[in-house]
């Protein structure tokens, strides 16, 4: 269990530890005060535009957004800051592509593809900011799983 006595013993009354209410530490603004302030996230799944779901699964709720896009933005505003999702390529053993085409209709949109720098998977990293969608579909199929990019190459053939 994470609530264990030794993680209350190191809290107490150490001056490293503090804690502030979620109106300072989850805010995009100020998060953006901070200079070089990079986020760091993780997604379910990612369409070829870098947009990001990160609530659902099949259309079932899987998790809640928390405050995943108030550091995302917050990042992406930040002097110097980078927005970063890392994930895996792949789920389910290699069998479904984290990286898709395009997100179902109904999936929650966490993260738009205007406030991703970069994507992150075994495979390499993807930039995103200021790219053309072309120019995002090639990024993302180049860090997707080798196994799905010759779908979703015919899949970003489509979209042009």
């Amino acid at each position: 269990m994470f609530w264990k006595k030794e993680l209350f013993d190191f809290i107490d009354n150490n001056p490293m530890v503090e804690g502030r209410s979620t109106d300072r530490t989850v805010n995009s603004q100020i998060i953006a005060r901070i200079k070089n302030f990079i986020s760091i996230q993780s997604a379910i799944e990612v369409d070829l535009f870098g947009q990001s779901n990160v609530e659902t699964i099949r259309g079932k709720q899987f998790s809640a957004i928390g405050g995943s896009h108030d550091f995302l933005q917050g990042a992406f505003q930040s002097e110097g800051g980078k927005s970063i999702l890392a994930m895996t390529s792949t789920a389910a053993n290699g069998k479904v592509s984290r990286i898709i085409s395009s997100l179902v209709s109904g999936t929650a949109i966490a993260h738009p593809r205007h406030s991703v720098d970069y994507i992150i998977t075994e495979y390499g990293v993807a930039s995103l900011k200021g790219k053309t969608l072309q120019e995002r579909e090639k990024e993302m199929i180049n860090i997707a799983h080798p196994d799905f990019r010759p779908q979703l190459k015919e899949a970003s053939a489509k979209f042009v």
